[in-house]
């Protein structure tokens, strides 16, 4: 399952370059997850994103997803 980017996402970009597999993009104002692209990071330990977004607009698919 992917990450997903909620309605609270302000563009700041922070997301962007901090996803290993290119699975983030800008959609007009706002960013989003391609969900053929992202597998949560699970191989580097959780969501990169879950953590650097200032919104918290990012959700990780599962719990395991979110890095700690």
């Amino acid at each position: 399952m992917a990450s997903t980017i909620t309605e609270d996402c302000i563009g700041c970009g922070n997301c962007e370059p901090e996803c290993p597999n290119g699975a983030v993009s800008q959609a007009g104002d706002v960013y989003v997850i391609d969900p053929e692209l992202c597998d949560d990071c699970l191989a580097t330990g959780g969501c990169a994103g879950v953590e650097i977004c200032p919104t918290e607009a990012i959700v990780a698919a599962t719990p395991a997803a979110v890095a700690v």
